[in-house]
Order: C-alpha cells, then structure tokens, then sequence
C-alpha cells in the first residue's frame, strides 16, 4: 500500500490549507485512515482520523472547530482542510492507514500500518 501527501505549503496565520493524500487501495472500507504531523523537535502526534466504517471522524483537542477530515472512498483519497492556521500548526504532514481500526487506538501512531512520505506546512505569523 503506498499513500501520497500534497497540498503543504507556507501561508500566513489565520489562512487555510487543504492536504490531500492519496492511497493505492480498491476501498476505505473497514479501514480508519489518519492525519498525523510532526513539528521540529517534537514527537509525531494525532491531528485527525476518520474511520470509514460508520464514517466516524475524531480529532485532536488543539485542531477540534478548525480542521475538518473527510473522504473520497472512490478515489481512495482523504482530505484534511485545515482554516484559522497558526503557527503552532507547522510541521510535517502525515497520512496513515489502520487496517485494524480499532477505536481505542484511532489516536495512536503505533497503530497505523502504512504511512506517506509527508507534507510540510509552514504557517508564518
């Protein structure tokens, strides 16, 4: 399985962006697939992920009302529109698949089987 990341880029604070990733797989289905970024210096964490069963969507507390995840289950591809960027924002850009989809692990890096390469995102105050 390989997943693509694109639409990182440099923008001003209060700006949006949208990241697209792209996944060689037939279907979504029974998977969860995940947004993780990760800034300089720090550790990979959870943005966002959405499970295609149910097509439930979860985020994290620091992006909740501001970043939105969703899908396309017939061009394989998820979307995460990120508005009102700030600085804290910038990083590396991650999508994931979880072929488990478990709930209880649906914030968890460790979980995800397949990874792309990332997409940096640059939000300039």
């Amino acid at each position: 399985v390989q997943l693509q990341a694109f639409g990182g880029g440099l923008v001003q604070a209060g700006e949006s962006l949208r990241l697209s990733c792209a996944a060689s797989v037939s279907t979504f289905r029974n998977y969860a697939v995940g947004w993780f970024r990760q800034a300089p210096g720090k550790e990979r964490e959870f943005v966002a992920a959405i499970r295609w069963n149910g097509r439930h969507t979860y985020y994290a507390d620091s992006v909740k009302g501001r970043f939105t995840v969703s899908g396309d289950n017939a061009k394989t591809t998820i979307y995460l529109q990120m508005n009102s960027l700030k600085s804290e924002d910038t990083a590396v850009y991650y999508c994931a698949i979880d072929s488990s989809s478990i709930l209880s692990t649906i914030r968890t890096a460790s979980a995800y089987d397949y990874w792309g390469q990332g997409t940096l995102v640059t939000v300039s105050s």
